[in-house]
Formats: structure tokens, C-alpha cells, sequence
């Protein structure tokens, strides 16, 4: 056995046992250098080099060579050497004069020593990595079959109509990664270690995949408008009964049972259960009228004198006396019903902001799967067999470096942080798609009493035609201001009011505003948001009632005050928390801020998938560049981009 033979056979063992043979040898260098310091004077100098080139050993100290042991004086027998006890051989047995047979034994019993140790220490950490790999694979299971399911579900019906979305990238990376990182956790030794390919597994890769992208989906769910709560608030405005007259007889009844023509009679706080004709009125200030609150339908807090012959509304609350009505029209013909019915219309009309992205995965969906696909391809043809691990890590590379978590959370991110920006500034955006689409705004419609102003609670509401405008109600802070700052950059501002011409007129001149209307029921703020629409302006209805809440329903952002009443702000997808109007220039330029942010995000993410997926493929071997990403890269890269995203979008926070 000689020295060529020797490194060769420790070469052999450490393949064999998936060391690292680098490791092992100088570990032998270190154990033969101590081992030769005790033999020569305490000389510390002394130094044992291994060349696994030649064969040769080496050693020698700075003062004088002491020995270079090659093939022709490495003495001993491959029988004595499998003889050598590792735990008996060292120690005081060389002497000065190193015979070739003395170091043999030395440099065997060292080998044999570091191999045995080194086959404890890869045994442990085999079984070590194995409970890991184990135990990782059955977390990243349960996430991707409870957590992930959704997106399964979805990928499949999309495959089955021979289109894609987000979710069919997001099922086919995890999908690939998990099988991948199975397939590795058992037999990753026998099929890449047997051929000296260092393998890994990601599931890692599938369970970020799914959170990132889940995460960002609840921050746009959480954004939603509750369309629940609003129509059950506008449906607890309906009494369930009204007092049916019948000659001399006044019977309550159901209000399923109230025909057209029928006589009711309503009492002071009760609600008025439908729309009809006053035949008779009276209260202790006015013997032949009752003074009706119908601050919920028409905005305007004074309550209004009714006589025989006015009409009153379903909903509306007598506040002083009682009246009798003749039923006009009942069920889904009264006024409150149609607001309902349009509220119910208006909010399932609403479109995700998500929309943008998905659009850009119905081409990114299928490129990156072909990529994919012919990168296996092009590998496996050039190399053959021997190439068919490179050929499934680097499609599966590229796979992971395309998952969807950076363009998943580019536009989500981004919303959040503009929606808390925005709650800094007292203005709540409850609606994602709403932020969005301020930006767009060129038509504003403010409803007066409530919104732009604010009502004198202590005035005497009859003796309220009697009283100065200024006494009666007072313009909101900075209005004026608001609103020509919104005109100067474009935004058209009509003014609506239930109040009459003078008072309109009055305030709309205050405020600054041009455009105005005066006694509006709300059909009038409906049908003026559906015109200026028409006119192709993208409208925002600012109002704080319940009759503000059709045309908030239809406007294209719809923005409630905090102070109005709890129906228009469920209605409402932005709500302003305070009485300063400046808000609302303020929320138009954020909302432009925001969207540019997730347009920045889209871009980046983009361009991280143009350079990354090339190199995730290995196109630069072809300019004979010997660089790569590895999936394990791929999985930290695409963390990385998915933390540059939301990096990105906090600097809204600095704006």
C-alpha cells in the first residue's frame, strides 16, 4: 500500500459516506502534525501536508525537512493496516528517525480515527436532517391542504376553462416545490448524492408561496365594504306594523296587510310605514299641521309642517303630533324600498383592484410554465440522462423565482399602507377599489346641511324661516378652501340641498361653488350623479344621510361624514372621521400617491422575473458562464423581492 493508494482509499470512504473529503483530510493533517510535535524537541514548527494529487505526504519543519514520504517508502501492508487499532496507535511511538512503516501505521491509524469520526458526526446529522426533512413535509401538507386549498381549487377549475390566474401559478410552484422536496427527503441520497450533486429540499418555498400571497388577500378582504349591515339598516326603518282606521275603530295590523287607499294613523315618534297623503294633521304648536323629521330621507334636520294634502315618506318620524295618511304606495314602490333596492344594486357592482394583476397573469401564468418546460427540455437534450437532475432543479428554479408573491403583494401592500395613511388623516376607506378610483375623480357632488354645513341644533325649528341664514347654520372648517383646491385641479363641485333656493344659494356662494340645486329630493342627487356620469365624469358623492344614499350608492366613490348617520356611512366606501373638508383633497392625492406606489410594485416584480428567471434557467452557460440560481436561491430571492414590495410601499408613510 503506498501513499497514492492510501489517499485513494480514504477518497473512496468519504465518497461513500457523503463527507466531505476536505474536511476529512485536514482534520488528518492537524491529528499527524500533533502527533509528530511530541517526537521532536517540542519543536511547535512541525507541519504535515497531504497532496492528494500526488500522493505524496509531506513533513517538515522550519527549521529542517524532515521527511517526504512517497509511493516507493509508504511501507506497510493493506493486511497490517486493517490490523491498526486507531485507539492504540497514537501517541509516543515515533521516534526521531520516522521510519516509512512508523508512519504508515501513524498516518492509518490517524485516517481511521478522523473517517470514523466524521461517519458518527454525517450519521447524526443524516438522521438529524432526515427528522427535519420529515417534519417539514408534514407542515408544509397541512398548509398547503388546509391554508392552500383555495388556491387548488381555484387553479384546477381555471385549468379546466384552458385559462389561468394568480392561483394557478401559485398551485403549480407549490406544487412542484413540495413534490420536489418529498421526492429529495427520501431518495435524495440514493438518485443526487450517489452522483455528487448536493440536494435540498423547499418546502419552505411552498408554505412562504402560500402565506405571502394569503396575507395579502386579507388585506384587501379586510378592506371590503360590509353590504350586510347597510341593507339591514335601512330595512330596521320599516315598522312591522301600522294602525289601520276602519270606521271608528283604529286596529293595529301587520304591514303586509296595508292595501293602496287604506287609512293610517301615525303617532308622534313612530315611523311612518308608508309613502302617502296627509288627510288630516294636528299637534299642541298647530292645530291642522304635524311637524315630521325627515332628516333621514331628505338630510335636512328641521322638521317639516305637514298638512292635509302634503305627502309623506315611509321611514319619516312625526317629532311633534299625529297624523292620518291615505296609503299611496306600499311594499317595493315606497321611497325607502327603492333606496334599498339601489343600495343592494349598486354594491355588488363593485370590481376588485385585484383585477389588474390578474389580467397580467393570464399571459405571466403560461409563459413561466413554458419556460419552465423548455428549460427541462433544452438540459436533458444537451446533457442526456446524466443531465436530467440539472434538467428538474433548474425548471423547478425557475418555477420557484416566478412564484407570484411579489406581484401578489404589489398592489395589497400598497393599499394598506395608503389606508393607514389616510386613517392618520381622519379619513377611513373601507373599500380598496375606491382608493383606487379617487385618483380618476372629475366630478364632486356635496350634499349642504350636515356635510358642507353645520346645523344650529338650538334654532326653533318653527320659527326656523324666520331666522338668519348664519344663525341657522354655519360653514365647516377650511370648506372653502377644500373646495378650490378640488376645482383648481379640475374636479367639478355641485352643491346639493333640500333647502330652499336662498339658503342654497347663500351657502353654494360661501363655499365657493357655482354649481347648485335647490329643494332636492333624493331621486334629484341620484338622477344629477347619473347625468354628469353620462357626460363620462367619473363622479364622488360626499353626503352624511340616508337620503344621500342612493346617490352614494351609484357615484363612483362614495365618501360619508363620520357625524352623519350609520346608513350612509355602511353605504359610504370612504368616510371622513372629522368636520375638516380638506380631507377630501387630501384623500384624492393619496389615492394618487397609492396608485402609483402599486404600479411601481407591478414594475419591479416584473423586472425581477425578466432578470431572475433567464438566470434561474442557466442561459448564461451559453456565453460559457458557470452560474445558475438554484431553487434554494430562488426560494431567498423571491423573500427578497416580496420584502423589496413591501419596503417599497412603506415610503408612502413618509408622504
Amino acid at each position: 500500500m503506498n501513499g497514492k493508494d492510501f489517499i485513494k482509499a480514504v477518497d473512496n470512504i468519504v465518497k461513500e459516506k457523503g463527507i466531505q473529503a476536505d474536511v476529512v483530510f485536514e482534520a488528518m493533517e492537524l491529528a499527524l502534525t500533533a502527533a509528530y510535535k511530541k517526537n521532536f524537541d517540542g519543536d511547535q514548527n512541525v507541519k504535515v501536508e497531504i497532496n492528494r494529487d500526488n500522493g505524496m505526504i509531506r513533513v517538515f519543519s522550519y527549521r529542517v525537512i524532515v521527511e517526504e514520504v512517497e509511493d516507493d517508502i509508504f511501507e506497510i501492508s493493506l493486511e497490517e493496516a486493517k490490523k491498526i487499532d486507531p485507539s492504540k496507535e497514537l501517541g509516543d511511538t515515533i521516534d526521531t528517525e520516522v521510519t516509512p512503516k512508523d508512519f504508515g501505521r501513524v498516518a492509518i491509524s490517524v485516517a481511521k480515527q478522523v473517517v470514523l469520526q466524521k461517519i458518527r458526526e454525517a450519521e447524526s446529522e443524516l438522521a438529524t436532517r432526515n427528522i427535519n426533512n420529515q417534519m417539514a413535509l408534514i407542515i408544509a401538507l397541512v398548509n398547503m391542504m388546509w391554508c392552500g386549498k383555495d388556491f387548488y381549487i381555484s387553479a384546477w377549475k381555471q385549468l379546466k376553462h384552458a385559462t389561468a390566474n394568480m392561483d394557478s401559478l401559485v398551485a403549480l410552484s407549490t406544487i412542484i416545490a413540495f413534490l420536489l422536496s418529498s421526492f429529495n427527503t427520501f431518495w435524495g441520497d440514493d438518485v443526487w448524492g450517489a452522483r455528487g450533486i448536493e440536494w435540498h429540499t423547499y418546502f419552505d418555498a411552498s408554505v412562504m408561496i402560500t402565506t405571502f400571497v394569503l396575507t395579502g388577500r386579507c388585506l384587501e378582504e379586510k378592506a371590503k365594504d360590509s353590504t350586510a349591515s347597510s341593507i339591514r339598516h335601512l330595512m330596521g326603518l320599516q315598522p312591522k306594523t301600522a294602525r289601520l282606521i276602519d270606521g271608528d275603530k283604529i286596529e293595529e295590523v301587520p304591514l303586509s296587510t296595508i292595501g293602496r287607499g287604506d287609512v293610517i294613523e301615525v303617532r308622534a315618534g313612530e315611523k311612518i310605514p308608508v309613502d302617502g297623503i296627509v288627510t288630516e294633521a294636528e299637534s299642541f304648536m298647530t292645530a291642522d299641521a304635524a311637524y315630521i323629521d325627515e332628516a333621514m330621507i331628505t338630510g335636512e334636520p328641521t322638521p317639516v309642517a305637514k298638512r292635509k294634502g302634503d305627502s309623506v315618506m315611509a321611514g319619516t318620524i312625526p317629532s311633534q303630533g299625529k297624523l292620518r295618511m291615505r296609503a299611496m304606495q306600499i311594499g317595493e314602490k315606497t321611497a325607502l324600498a327603492q333606496i334599498i333596492r339601489m343600495v343592494q344594486e349598486a354594491q355588488g357592482s363593485k370590481a376588485p383592484v385585484q383585477r389588474i394583476v390578474d389580467k397580467a397573469a393570464l399571459v405571466f401564468v403560461p409563459v413561466v410554465a413554458a419556460i419552465a418546460l423548455v428549460t427541462f427540455i433544452v438540459w436533458w437534450a444537451i446533457g442526456g440522462n446524466a443531465a436530467l437532475p440539472q434538467a428538474i432543479l433548474s425548471a423547478v428554479a425557475v418555477l420557484v423565482i416566478a412564484c407570484p408573491c411579489a406581484m401578489g403583494l404589489a398592489t395589497p401592500t400598497a393599499l394598506m399602507v395608503g389606508m393607514g395613511k389616510a386613517a392618520e388623516k381622519q379619513i377611513l376607506i373601507k373599500d380598496a377599489a375606491a382608493l383606487e378610483r379617487l385618483r380618476k375623480v372629475d366630478a364632486l357632488v356635496i350634499d349642504k346641511t350636515g356635510t358642507l354645513t353645520i346645523p344650529n341644533q338650538n334654532v326653533d325649528f318653527t320659527k326656523a324661516d324666520d331666522i338668519d341664514l348664519e344663525t341657522r347654520e354655519t360653514l365647516k372648517t377650511n370648506a372653502a378652501e377644500a373646495m378650490s383646491i378640488l376645482q383648481k385641479e379640475g374636479i367639478e363641485v355641485w352643491m346639493m340641498s333640500g333647502d330652499k333656493e336662498e339658503a342654497a344659494s347663500y351657502w353654494a356662494q360661501k363655499a365657493g361653488i357655482q354649481h347648485y340645486q335647490s329643494k332636492v329630493k333624493p331621486d334629484d342627487k341620484q338622477a344629477l350623479v347619473k347625468k354628469l356620469q353620462e357626460e363620462g365624469k367619473r363622479v364622488m358623492m360626499v353626503g352624511d344621510g340616508i337620503n344621500d344614499t342612493q346617490a352614494l350608492a351609484l357615484a363612483d366613490v362614495s365618501m360619508a361624514i363620520g357625524k352623519g348617520t350609520d346608513v350612509a356611512m355602511d353605504v359610504a366606501q370612504v368616510t371622513l372621521m372629522g368636520d375638516d373638508l380638506m380631507a377630501i383633497p387630501e384623500a384624492v392625492k393619496l389615492s394618487r400617491k397609492t396608485v402609483s406606489m402599486i404600479w411601481q410594485n407591478l414594475f419591479w416584480a416584473f423586472v425581477y422575473n425578466i432578470v431572475c428567471i433567464p438566470l434561474a434557467a442557466g442561459a448564461l452557460h451559453i456565453f460559457g458562464i458557470d452560474f445558475q440560481i438554484t431553487p434554494m436561491w430562488a426560494s431567498g430571492l423571491m423573500a427578497c423581492s416580496s420584502l423589496s414590495v413591501v419596503l417599497n410601499s412603506l415610503r408612502l408613510k413618509l408622504g
